[in-house]
């Protein structure tokens, strides 16, 4: 049988009403659309402290970063919808990847969320450049930790706009955009799969 990938969706922001959720919203939805086994979740069910590696020594890496970590492992491919805070990645994000990184193994056994995870990214702002650069800083944060980043990109400009009032983009270049990203998303966790249908 055909693989169906599993696919991890989320938003780096837990705002009520945040733009990078609507805009995780659409790619659950267009994903699923497309066959894809999507799990959509919210950061906001695994709080975690700033990371501190004083923390760390003492009380050991958070239980939502190992949940985190068991996540990532269990699915094919990743989607992050990130918003833009002073032109970079919110805290919120890269605490969550800063954590997750420090989990080295589970009950024993190497666990390793991050090398050779496909991943994509989205963005939005309510401002004409749509979260580019917290987009920007993301990819190379991703690619550092060896995660395979995807070329296509959804991002979304003058947000507070962009979405109707079933949640779906306004715009079709936008409905477009993420066609095209959860296709190339899709087909390249087909292909690298490790996982057996039954």
């Amino acid at each position: 049988m055909p693989i169906i990938p599993k696919i991890l969706v989320f938003a780096g922001s837990i705002r009520t009403g945040a733009y990078s959720g609507l805009t995780a919203d659409c790619a659950h939805k267009e994903l699923a659309l497309q066959g894809a086994d999507v799990t959509r979740i919210s950061l906001a069910d695994y709080p975690m402290p700033l990371m501190n590696q004083d923390l760390e020594q003492h009380e050991g890496v958070p239980a939502h970063a190992l949940a985190l970590a068991r996540l990532f492992v269990a699915h094919d491919a990743i989607l992050i919808a990130t918003p833009e805070y002073n032109g970079s990645i919110p805290p919120l994000v890269k605490n969550t990847i800063d954590w997750i990184s420090r989990v080295r193994s589970d009950g024993g056994k190497p666990l390793h969320a991050f090398p050779g995870r496909l991943v994509a990214i989205c963005s939005s702002s309510d401002g004409h450049f749509a979260g580019i650069r917290s987009a920007n800083h993301l990819r190379a944060v991703l690619s550092h930790i060896q995660m395979e980043v995807i070329s296509p990109q959804v991002s979304v400009p003058n947000a507070s706009a962009a979405f109707d009032e079933n949640g779906d983009f306004r715009e079709e270049r936008l409905r477009k955009g993420m066609e095209r990203l959860c296709r190339e998303l899709i087909q390249r966790a087909i292909l690298l799969s490790t996982r057996t249908e039954l």
